[in-house]
């Protein structure tokens, strides 16, 4: 990869956080981004058969790539409390990684709690990655190389696509795909909770529990919350043949508690399944940080193309 090209990868790396209140991001907004970037843009792509617009992808595939065979997939989930966000916003964050020619992008969309309450969020995450398997021919992508990434919300549910592979009650029967696998090679997780039923927010100097934050309250809906907490937790479903996670979270977030980081963290390693935690020092819910967007590249490379290469977990100062 040329310098030019390296110099967009990272500006374009690390995803945005949702802003609520933000104008939609339109297909022409996001072609008129791409620009002369050798980027082919493939929107609206339904994976559950049907034509909810929630349960769609984008496509985005480099024009110029430098292999004939088929393309590793890093698949973006966006966040937004389950409530919001839209996965138009992962285009910029996608494209830096097409940039070098040897990646597909795939931003899925998924159902949000004021439509359809746990577990149909995750129903649609792992029909998309089945979509996936089943279109690689026609794409040329490489069904045996998906990384998942997403942040706060879509933190949560790629590390579930991660710890829950092979868990039948969490599969799901959506898509005419269903007899495809939902595993994934590798998980890249921001800020995600983790455990539904501990503590989430820190509100006023005091933690709050997950079980009675409104975003997971809407998310479960009625019924014993501690029970359906559980059972939407990433980190109940740990196992030792889990795909390798690399996590990043702020250290004084205050929408997701960094306990969260370290509980899967932890978990993972006594699971003995790869786990890299990189914590970023005085970060918030949402962060920059050119350091890690570098980390982030060196991981994929190694987990999705075969680059082995020591990736440091040394904290990465992001505030004051």
């Amino acid at each position: 990869m040329n310098l030019l090209h390296r110099g967009l990868l990272l500006a374009l790396l690390l995803p945005t956080l949702p802003t609520f209140g933000a104008p939609p991001i339109t297909n022409e907004v996001i072609l008129e981004r791409i620009g002369n970037h050798p980027i082919e843009a493939h929107f609206d792509l339904p994976y559950a058969g049907n034509t909810n617009p929630r349960q769609m992808v984008d496509l985005y595939v480099p024009k110029n790539r430098t292999v004939t065979t088929p393309l590793p997939v890093v698949v973006f989930i966006h966040g937004g409390a389950w409530i919001g966000g839209d996965r138009k916003s992962a285009a910029g964050a996608l494209g830096g990684l097409l940039l070098n020619a040897n990646y597909a992008g795939i931003s899925v969309g998924y159902r949000m709690s004021t439509e359809a309450k746990w577990p149909a969020q995750i129903y649609d995450c792992k029909a998309a990655i089945r979509w996936i398997r089943g279109n690689a021919a026609k794409y040329n992508l490489d069904p045996d190389r998906i990384a998942v990434w997403g942040g706060s919300a879509g933190g949560h549910l790629v590390s579930l696509l991660g710890t829950s592979g092979g868990v039948k009650e969490l599969e799901g029967d959506l898509g005419p795909f269903t007899s495809q696998s939902s595993k994934v090679t590798c998980v890249v997780n921001f800020c995600g909770p983790e455990d539904l039923t501990l503590p989430l927010m820190n509100k006023d100097g005091q933690m709050v529990s997950a079980l009675d934050d409104p975003a997971v309250v809407g998310l479960l809906g009625e019924g014993d919350r501690t029970v359906s907490g559980k059972a939407a937790s990433p980190v109940t479903y740990v196992s030792a043949d889990d795909p390798p996670v690399l996590t990043a979270h702020g250290t004084k977030d205050l929408r997701v508690s960094f306990e969260h980081a370290t509980l899967i963290d932890k978990a993972l390693k006594q699971a003995a399944v790869t786990s890299l935690l990189i914590p970023l020092t005085n970060g918030g819910h949402n962060f920059h940080s050119d350091e890690l967007n570098k980390r982030i590249f060196q991981y994929l490379e190694w987990q999705l193309r075969g680059v082995k290469s020591e990736i440091s977990t040394e904290p990465i100062l992001v505030g004051p």
